[in-house]
């Protein structure tokens, strides 16, 4: 193991984790953090995107390191105590676990969806924009069993930092890729063979009346405002039953009732 002892927070070794939190506004050119000892652990065992260093603090180094051994024996692993590594980040580092994965050339989606198996669930997003629900989403479709993540040019970054720490590292798990035109890609799609469900409070069809394809694209729209009127037009719309007066959920709460009611459990429960 290439273990890499840090005294000074301005060590040009570990330049690409000063000021974390400022970094993540800016950018990290083609760069990504990864956080925790889960997060960690998948990004080096996956093998969808290159690790390029660790950084852990000192006296966490002893429960990491058989996760470490899976990167290759040159990967450098800087390790820091307390004090420096805080001054590293910009603030206190409680879970003292961080790494730089490389974001690599992406697809475009609908090369992404052309190597999906004929029995698949693609979720796509439009617009959502709050890294907390990204990160619940990519979790709930790691879950669920979900083959991808086709996200439109409005959405947050899925490798944003917090976004991957909520996903609990499902975003360095699921495929993503990105679209432009949306109704260039629901005609990929429909080529494609894909049924395409638009979830929405005033959905025509009742989730547990609703019955799925072996493909199946699923639309989750943003807080608030939900998908677009035309979009909604163009699909078969579903609907979440509630309680009377009440009409919506938080769009991740409601992926993981739709996810898990298209996924091969909830086709199963249904039967």
């Amino acid at each position: 193991m290439n273990l890499i002892p840090i005294d000074d927070p301005r060590d040009p070794r570990v330049a690409a984790y000063l000021d974390i939190r400022e970094r993540d506004l800016v950018g990290r050119h083609g760069r990504f953090i990864a956080e925790g000892k889960v997060v960690l652990d998948l990004l080096l065992s996956t093998g969808r995107f290159a690790a390029e260093s660790a950084l852990i603090l000192e006296n966490r180094l002893a429960g990491v390191q058989e996760i470490l051994r899976k990167a290759p024996p040159e990967f450098p692993v800087y390790v820091a105590a307390g004090a420096v590594m805080d001054r590293i980040a910009g603030f206190h580092m409680h879970r003292g676990i961080l790494a730089i994965g490389m974001r690599g050339d992406p697809a475009p989606a609908e090369i992404l969806v052309e190597t999906l198996p004929r029995r698949a669930l693609a979720v796509v997003l439009v617009g959502i924009s709050n890294h907390d629900n990204m990160g619940a989403i990519f979790r709930n479709a790691a879950a669920f069993g979900a083959g991808a993540v086709l996200l439109d040019q409005t959405c947050c970054d899925p490798l944003y930092r917090k976004a991957i720490r909520v996903s609990v590292g499902a975003a360095l798990k699921v495929p993503f890729a990105t679209f432009g035109d949306i109704g260039t890609f629901t005609a990929t799609l429909d080529r494609l063979g894909f049924s395409q469900f638009a979830l929405s409070p005033r959905g025509n069809i009742d989730i547990r009346a609703a019955e799925r394809s072996a493909r199946l694209a699923l639309y989750l729209g943003t807080e608030g405002e939900g998908l677009p009127r035309d979009l909604l037009a163009r699909l078969q719309t579903v609907r979440i039953a509630m309680a009377e007066g009440f009409d919506s959920l938080n769009v991740a709460a409601a992926s993981a009732i739709a996810l898990h009611r298209f996924s091969k459990a909830g086709d199963a429960l249904a039967e």
